[in-house]
């Protein structure tokens, strides 16, 4: 499985849909994960954004606290399985919290699998909701019935919540992936139960920015406090992510490995890393 992080605006969604293709390939994926919550220009996701993902090789769109950013989604989110918002959002939300879906192994060692995704949001430091580890828990009684392996975005504000949420989710889980903050950690981690972990996977976008928006507008924003609006950068374009190696009888984690992907948009580049053994 390939966890893509936050695909921040136009530069980050090129990126994926250019690249995304090759980077199965040479990495052997059969299932990738992309978080496209800031895909608009920075805020929230479009039908249109998330189709061109989905068309580009994306199995499953991972949201968070900017879902709903972008009114004509609220419907999407509703009738297009392939992309989730946060499962501890209210239900009567438009959209699901978690999918399942069909893997096709595609190095015929073993058969094809399912697979669930599921969504959290934290709550430190971002939007009230409800609690994600009790909200999580009813969801993975329900995902058992058909699935052992099961990955989870969190996407959170705070290491702390992420690194809670991987020792609560230790063993029940394959995967917990932090998202959101757009900064790669070094944390990557298989735990003592088999759970596959990192407090944030990164960003699909320009680096040579804040968080993938303006520096000028950023720094205008904490020196003077003028609420300008941020624009997205468009410099030194790369893709972070995560990959994972999963047992699939039994759910656990085998192996983790980052990505850091430097992308010329127009051309084509290998990627950078090596799996870990």
């Amino acid at each position: 499985m390939l966890f893509l992080g936050d695909v921040c605006a136009e530069p980050g969604r090129k990126a994926v849909e250019q690249e995304l293709a090759g980077l199965r390939q040479r990495l052997g994926v059969d299932f990738a994960i992309v978080n496209a919550e800031n895909a608009a220009g920075g805020y929230g996701i479009t039908p249109v954004l998330a189709d061109g993902l989905l068309k580009a090789g994306v199995d499953c769109i991972t949201t968070g606290d900017h879902a709903y950013d972008r009114k004509e989604v609220w419907e999407y989110l509703g009738t297009e399985s392939r992309i989730l918002r946060p499962l501890n959002f209210p239900p009567q939300a438009p959209g699901r919290g978690y999918g399942i879906y069909e893997c096709r192994i595609t190095n015929g060692e073993c058969p094809d699998v399912k697979l669930a995704v599921v969504n959290l949001q934290g709550r430190v430091f971002m939007k009230a909701l409800d609690c994600p580890f009790r909200r999580a828990l009813p969801a993975l009684e329900e995902i058992r019935r058909e699935t052992q392996v099961v990955f989870v975005d969190m996407h959170a504000e705070a290491t702390a919540e992420k690194q809670a949420m991987g020792w609560f989710m230790d063993g029940r889980v394959s995967a917990v992936l932090g998202s959101h903050t757009h900064v790669q950690t070094a944390d990557e981690a298989i735990m003592a139960g088999g759970t596959a972990y990192i407090s944030d996977a990164g960003m699909c976008g320009s680096f040579d920015s804040v968080l993938g928006m303006s520096k000028d507008t950023s720094l205008r924003r904490m020196i003077e406090m003028v609420p300008v609006r941020l624009n997205p950068a468009t410099g030194d374009v790369r893709i972070n992510g995560v990959w994972v190696d999963v047992e699939p009888e039994s759910g656990r984690a085998l192996t983790i490995g980052r990505l850091s992907h430097p992308v010329v948009l127009g051309g084509n580049q290998t990627a950078t890393g090596q799996r870990l053994k």
